[in-house]
């Protein structure tokens, strides 16, 4: 039977950076939902190297995740296992390009007991005070890559969106932690924000930094923290590149993404927003997959 959310974790009071902790962000990057384009992966991978860190807190991930749908990595070399790739849910607290500390928690996302889990950081929040919560996501869509990066953004007050849009109604989604992480915390009074990222759908399962360039900076405009993306600009760049060069070689390729193209246009003119024009018919997921098949292929062979 399960316990007490505060049994899933344990807090590490004796380092520095807790002294600095003044009601802080805290920034939520859980993999194993969604992450079109390793949007969130990647944004993490430049916040861990090129912030300063130091973890806070760690989950008893023995409790939170089911190992056989994903297997931690054993290493095993002349008859023997000398490794073993244990995973980590974690805290860390980070320091901005300006000194600012704010809270950071990746990791795996858990496989069970969701409610205990949400209860147990909405502890931590409590905890250390925390003034906004931000949860990152990628997400693939019908949009072209040409265009810029578009975003879906929620709250758990309206007033913490700058533009509330209403461009999809009322939907049904499959359940993620991050998801009933922010609605608990919503119920409970907490202040969250989430964004998701626009992804080509075409290039969903190959890296396509822009997204993570995308929610950095996001997560910069609504917490006022200064986080870098420079670290992403030539990857970006040279991802950009790859995709002309498809275009330019491959014709039903590039009429694909013009169409996307008008498409899309056609509803930044109509509406003044960049996400999708719900009024013109999407190529499916299929038919786009098909025509990029190659591509991946290419990109994803050594």
């Amino acid at each position: 039977m399960a316990g007490e959310p505060g049994e899933l974790y344990e807090l590490h009071l004796e380092v520095p950076q807790i002294e600095d902790l003044a009601s802080p962000v805290l920034v939520h990057a859980l993999d194993g939902y969604v992450d079109a384009g390793s949007g969130v992966s990647l944004a993490v991978a430049q916040l861990l190297d090129k912030l300063e860190s130091t973890v806070i807190a760690t989950f008893d991930v023995d409790q939170l995740i089911d190992y056989r749908a994903r297997r931690p990595t054993l290493t095993f070399a002349r008859n023997a296992f000398i490794d073993y790739d244990a995973p980590q849910l974690v805290i860390r607290a980070m320091v901005d390009e300006v000194g600012n500390t704010f809270l950071l928690l990746t990791g795996p996302e858990p496989d069970m007991q969701w409610e205990r889990f949400a209860a147990a950081v909405g502890q931590i929040a409590d905890r250390f005070a925390v003034r906004l919560t931000v949860g990152l996501m990628a997400i693939p869509m019908g949009v072209p890559h040409t265009r810029p990066t578009g975003m879906s953004t929620h709250a758990t007050r309206p007033d913490l969106i700058d533009a509330p849009q209403d461009w999809i109604g009322t939907v049904q989604v499959p359940g993620h932690a991050t998801g009933l992480l922010e609605y608990r915390f919503g119920q409970a009074g907490r202040d969250a924000i989430g964004f998701a990222a626009h992804v080509p759908h075409y290039v969903a399962r190959s890296d396509y930094p822009e997204t993570a360039r995308t929610l950095i900076q996001a997560t910069s405009d609504a917490t006022g923290l200064v986080l870098p993306t420079a670290g992403l600009d030539a990857a970006a760049a040279a991802v950009q590149t790859q995709l002309a060069t498809q275009l330019e070689e491959n014709s039903e390729i590039a009429e694909m993404v013009h169409a996307l193209e008008g498409q899309y246009d056609a509803f930044v003119s109509a509406t003044g927003r960049g996400l999708l024009a719900e009024s013109a018919p999407l190529p499916t997921a299929d038919e786009l997959g098909a025509q990029f098949e190659a591509f991946l292929a290419e990109r994803e062979t050594p």
